[in-house]
């Protein structure tokens, strides 16, 4: 049996009074007022952030085109991502694996992973991040876009290494580290 008296509360704790501050959360993801944003050609959308879980999560859409998906990283919390449409490979501490929607991919924290996009058609999928923060990473490297069915910015090569240098001086702030290959 899996000890996972870190995350729970024993058994014989009461529950907390509900927390009357806190209220429901309903968005839409075409929602002009939520955050939508470009990041190295793939659209994601903030659904929930953070500040609305008190840290607990964040919830974000993603669009990944054709050749989208990040570089092999790792971070300390735990990702999960719900492919809703479409395919895409992950690359889970070296072992690469296709995976069609629908399904659901857990990455524990600190894994080296990546995925990628090699189907010739837009991937969507859901990604939840627990805790919250990297929402934040994402806000702050990548381009502000009007709504999620724009287009993604085409930088030049100049703005493409300025935003590379950028995501990698703010990734320690944001619990990730970029991987190289050899």
């Amino acid at each position: 049996m899996t000890d996972h008296s870190i995350t729970t509360i024993p058994a014989d704790t009461p529950l907390p009074a509900d927390d009357l501050s806190r209220s429901l959360t309903v968005v839409l993801p075409d929602d002009p007022s939520i955050p939508h944003i470009s990041q190295a050609g793939n659209v994601y959308t903030i659904l929930v952030s953070g500040e609305q879980t008190e840290g607990r999560y964040t919830l974000i859409d993603m669009l990944v085109p054709d050749g989208g998906g990040p570089p092999p990283h790792r971070h300390d919390f735990e990702e999960m991502f719900t492919l809703l449409e479409g395919e895409l490979e992950f690359t889970f501490r070296g072992e690469t694996q296709t995976i069609r929607a629908p399904a659901s991919v857990n990455i524990p924290a600190n894994a080296p992973h990546r995925f990628a996009n090699r189907s010739g058609k837009t991937a969507h999928m859901l990604c939840m991040c627990t805790p919250a923060g990297q929402e934040e990473f994402f806000l702050s490297i990548a381009e502000r876009i009007p709504d999620r069915q724009s287009p993604a910015p085409k930088p030049d090569a100049a703005t493409q290494a300025e935003k590379k240098q950028l995501a990698e001086t703010l990734a320690p702030k944001y619990r990730t580290e970029f991987l190289t290959t050899k």
